[in-house]
């Protein structure tokens, strides 16, 4: 997602443009804003994290050492209360419910695309993915490709992601799930060939620079919003 305007992505692989309207009290906000998720059925955990995280960081700093040359993780850098309320299961709902999201395969390519309401998606598709199934809720996530720098933000439960240098393809096949390529390829790696990882949480932001090699998973049924620099 990329814009001017703030802009809420609902749970992956759900793919809708929000312009959040409504309104929304801080204080009723449940700690996971109604994204409950089955952690008996969870199929993967939060693993390593080998990304730098900074609790603070100048302009300049940032500018010398990560915008043209590594990812980072910046944490206490938002005051998203009221934003995180309108991105509650509750809201999104009530504001969003009819609106069609376009859902397609969790593969590089995106094929099979098929118009749904928001609301159909969240209470009757929604599900854990498994190895045999497309995705639909927890366990999606984007296999491995790269565009422009970027942020990421996670305003509800965890994503996991997979980094690696513009010089250094990562092994993948793209009509694989990053949940298949986590159980099939990433056990088998060298240490040489291991990618940088890190799970962000809530109120944590990721930065990528230009044409970084990415893929994520969702640990959690997640809530997050991005924005692309080009």
């Amino acid at each position: 997602m990329s814009g001017t305007m703030e802009r809420c992505a609902p749970p992956a692989p759900a793919l809708l443009t929000l312009a959040l309207l409504a309104a929304a009290s801080p204080g009723d906000l449940e700690a996971d804003g109604g994204w409950h998720t089955d952690h008996s059925k969870q199929m993967v955990g939060k693993g390593p994290c080998n990304v730098e995280v900074k609790d603070s960081l100048t302009y300049s700093e940032f500018i010398h050492r990560y915008a043209y040359s590594k990812p980072v993780i910046i944490r206490g850098i938002t005051q998203n209360e009221q934003f995180r309320a309108l991105c509650s299961k509750q809201s999104l709902l009530q504001e969003f419910g009819n609106r069609l999201v376009r859902l397609s395969t969790a593969n590089t390519y995106s094929y099979q695309k098929v118009d749904v309401p928001f609301k159909e998606y969240v209470e009757h598709m929604m599900k854990p993915q498994s190895l045999d199934s497309l995705g639909s809720g927890v366990g999606t996530g984007v296999p491995f490709h790269w565009h422009g720098a970027g942020y990421s933000e996670v305003i509800y439960g965890r994503k996991r992601w997979f980094l690696y240098p513009p010089g250094k393809m990562p092994e993948f096949h793209p009509n694989r799930t990053t949940l298949s390529w986590m159980f099939d390829t990433y056990p088998h790696l060298s240490e040489v060939d291991k990618p940088m990882e890190c799970t962000i949480h809530p109120g944590e932001v990721l930065y990528f620079p230009d044409r970084w090699w990415h893929a994520t998973l969702n640990i959690d049924t997640s809530v997050f919003i991005s924005t692309f620099l080009g």
